[in-house]
């Protein structure tokens, strides 16, 4: 098939292009939110197209995902009047938990006809108000970047976006207690100032952004995987550090009480066990390690690519049909 997306979710999208398909992705001249184009920091696959929004008015297109409400919209127009939904079969594709009158927030999709509507977790179907709307859930995928945890740092490795900006939702405000019990090296976009804008001192909480092969052998060096987490879909991130091998220690919220198993690591909506939890596995390294090894082996059985892919063959399969 022909896939049209966009570019909005690298990690979730180079899991998602490993499928058997040709995927066209729009790129405009600034590489803007309409327009990224393919990731300049994930391995993508030569099956990624880049296509212009005049080089889409006479694509062939089998199946469009959709993953904003700006995009029903962007699509009929790039596509030349063909809409989504009548003339293009259409997939949307929720990332997020719902955000607002929880648990009363209706979905954008909500109600709507002629699509079918996919959830990342269980937990964001149960919380989202999608009214009549067809749903369907297709838990994350990830490509493996194998067994590559060493531990040999006595740091905590943490991975949020924007966490100045997103804040409690991400559990910034939890970090200055947490590293007092374990030092913090936070990875990910726009995390420059962390250090300074918590008050801590910059060896506790250092902070930078690497490219994704770069950020899993730096994940990977660390003792365990911190998620402080508050309100949010299932991290990939968190998934991908069980992937490596690394024991999780994680806000018991959303998803993240499906997604890791007892022996994997530890979850309790009570910072101060979490706390607790880190400074064992940092004086106890082999504790860690067999925690972390549980996890990979859960993360595989759960979250695996091959499980992941044959579950959006079946539903594009479906849309198509």
């Amino acid at each position: 098939m022909n896939i049209l997306l966009w570019h909005v979710h690298g990690s979730w999208t180079t899991a998602f292009v490993q499928g058997p398909h040709t995927y066209l992705v729009p790129v405009l001249p600034d590489r803007g939110p309409d327009g990224r184009g393919r990731a300049q920091t994930f391995s993508w696959p030569d099956t990624v197209r880049e296509v212009t929004p005049e080089q889409l008015r006479d694509e062939p297109v089998d199946v469009v995902v959709l993953q904003r409400p700006e995009e029903f919209a962007l699509a009929e127009r790039w596509l030349g009047g063909r809409r989504p939904g009548r003339d293009v079969p259409v997939v949307y594709l929720e990332h997020n938990a719902p955000d607002g009158y929880v648990p009363d927030t209706r979905h954008p999709c909500a109600d709507r006809d002629g699509l079918t509507l996919v959830h990342v977790t269980h937990f964001n179907r149960l919380f989202w108000d999608s009214g009549r709307a067809r749903t369907e859930v297709i838990e994350h995928g990830i490509v493996d970047p194998g067994h590559l945890y060493t531990g040999r740092l006595p740091r905590a490795a943490v991975v949020v976006n924007e966490p100045v900006r997103r804040g409690r939702h991400t559990g910034t405000d939890l970090l200055p207690a947490l590293a007092e019990a374990a030092p913090l090296d936070v990875f990910g976009m726009r995390t420059e100032g962390l250090a300074a804008h918590l008050g801590v001192p910059e060896e506790r909480c250092r902070a930078r952004d690497l490219p994704q092969r770069d950020l899993h052998a730096a994940m990977a060096e660390r003792r365990l995987y911190l998620h402080p987490v508050r309100w949010t879909s299932l991290g990939l991130s968190l998934l991908e550090a069980m992937h490596l091998g690394m024991p999780v220690v994680a806000l018991a919220t959303t998803e993240a009480v499906e997604a890791v198993p007892a022996g994997a690591g530890t979850l309790s909506t009570r910072p101060e066990v979490l706390a607790a939890a880190a400074r064992r596995y940092l004086e106890e390294p082999d504790a860690a390690a067999e925690d972390g090894a549980r996890a990979r082996q859960a993360a595989l059985e759960r979250y695996g690519l091959k499980r992941f892919l044959n579950d959006w063959e079946r539903v594009l399969t479906e849309v198509r049909s």
